[in-house]
């Protein structure tokens, strides 16, 4: 459809003021945190979600591709407009339209910052914990779809446990609810099935999430270590004697440069590792359990263990290890943040491998996870402006995902698949497992317009480690 055509009808829908279709424009929405870029025909910002089921009736009575967006801090392509069209971004809809004290929920719009629905309830006593490095930036619409999940999600779960309902635009344009504010509604879990659907279903335009109340006590520990192996033998420890923390996070010899070099945080600049470890409760018997992990590392070769006396100690900790990605910048002019899950007793050997990938391409890799559920984010340190770069930072990606479904894990913890990873989608799922994802995704959205692009390999470019980038899915005919 002509740019300029679709322009026009999406102004009749949401006013002029509200549409993006201009060359130079258009180049602002051609990326999100990721090293992809696509450029749409058009960008809309709806107001309400009867503006959003027009919107979806256009595109689907015009064929024209339809993605969703939020921030544009997703790091695996998920919010890129792969193939043109109509891309939706819902930084209008960024309303907190209840507050539900009694049931502990909220209902939200997708566009609200994570951060800010936290500090809205904060006086109530409440927080909204899936709390990934990004919340000061990205939106509940934008963790809905990628599933994400953060920190202190170790103890709590990730977005999908915190979201009991949506309101969700479907392929009709129809407007529907699912789930709601009830802990377990009858039927089958359409929420669950839409949370970490990357946008490929429909639309979600509200959100009911769970409140839960601000701790009562929080402690917090730095653990500095030699060796990389001694910090993550000691996070295997912890949880191995039945202490499951609010967060375990980890930072290797180069994560810990960048992060004081840019927020001073207080991590010697000289240790292999750091562990940074909070918990919290009631106030009775946590001393006891900061005890026992003070214990756990000092059997594991912990050369310093500091614990935060206030809440500014802590709050700057926190600062550093949440700043970590943006912190590279002070050590590389580019780099490229990965995302796999692997489990708690495999980080030494998988780390081990990282590093022999690190040495074999020549580039550098930080590595700065989420510790305590084995979910990595090695980060490639390279320079977009040599040629080549980028090429080779790909397949130091796919390389270190090969690593992580090889020793039984999983391609993301929380950054989605996206476009990213779509090619390695059969290290962890066989052809029926990916018939069966693609009939669901059929279902919901039988003409493809939804996000598309994302998730399924491409036939015949599926990854293989052994054989390169092989024909394994050349015969499905998708």
């Amino acid at each position: 459809m002509d740019r300029r055509a679709l322009a026009q009808q999406l102004e009749a829908i949401v006013g002029p003021e509200n549409v993006v279709w201009q060359d130079y424009d258009l180049m602002l929405y051609q990326y999100d945190a990721s090293i992809d870029r696509a450029l749409p025909q058009a960008v809309v910002f709806p107001t309400s979600a009867a503006q959003v089921a027009e919107i979806v009736k256009l595109c689907v009575r015009e064929k024209v591709p339809c993605t969703a967006r939020g921030a544009g801090t997703g790091l695996s392509g998920g919010a890129i407009p792969l193939e043109g069209g109509v891309l939706v971004i819902f930084s209008k809809m960024n309303h907190i339209c209840e507050v539900d004290l009694e049931n502990l929920r909220a209902v939200v719009e997708p566009g609200v910052v994570n951060l800010h629905l936290s500090q809205a309830v904060a006086p109530y006593g409440l927080q909204y914990i899936p709390d990934p490095s990004s919340q000061k930036a990205c939106t509940i619409g934008g963790n809905v779809g990628e599933n994400s999940g953060g920190p202190h999600t170790l103890l709590y779960g990730v977005t999908t446990n915190h979201v009991l309902g949506l309101e969700f635009v479907t392929s009709d344009g129809e407007v529907i609810e699912v789930g709601g504010k009830a802990l377990d509604p009858p039927g089958y879990d359409l929420t669950g099935l839409i949370v970490g659907s990357e946008g490929t279903f429909g639309i979600v335009t509200r959100a009911v999430v769970r409140l839960a109340p601000l701790a009562e006590s929080v402690k917090t520990l730095l653990a500095v270590f030699e060796r990389i192996d001694d910090a993550s033998a000691a996070v295997s420890g912890v949880i191995a004697a039945g202490i499951v923390p609010a967060a375990i996070e980890m930072m290797d010899h180069l994560s810990i440069q960048a992060v004081e070099a840019a927020v001073h945080a207080g991590y010697p600049t000289d240790a292999g590792a750091v562990l940074l470890i909070e918990i919290e409760g009631l106030a009775e018997g946590i001393d006891e359990q900061m005890e026992a992990i003070n214990a756990v590392c000092n059997r594991n070769n912990a050369r310093e263990i500091r614990i935060a006396k206030t809440a500014k100690e802590r709050n700057l900790l926190w600062l550093g290890r949440k700043g970590a990605f943006s912190a590279m910048g002070r050590i590389s002019p580019d780099f490229y943040t990965m995302d796999g899950c692997v489990p708690r007793d495999k980080l030494p050997e998988v780390l081990e491998r990282i590093d022999e990938i690190s040495r074999r391409f020549g580039l550098r890799i930080a590595n700065v996870f989420h510790a305590g559920d084995g979910n990595l984010h090695p980060l490639v340190l390279f320079d977009s402006e040599i040629p080549g770069e980028e090429d080779k930072v790909r397949e130091m990606g796919y390389e270190i995902l090969s690593v992580c479904a090889d020793v039984g894990g999983a391609l993301t913890g929380e950054h989605g698949i996206g476009f990213e990873k779509r090619e390695m989608m059969c290290l962890t799922f066989n052809d029926d497992d990916l018939d069966w994802m693609h009939l669901i995704k059929e279902t919901m959205d039988p003409l493809g317009l939804f996000n598309p692009g994302k998730i399924f390999p491409t036939p015949g470019k599926c990854w293989n480690p052994q054989l390169g980038r092989a024909g394994r899915f050349a015969a499905v005919g998708w």
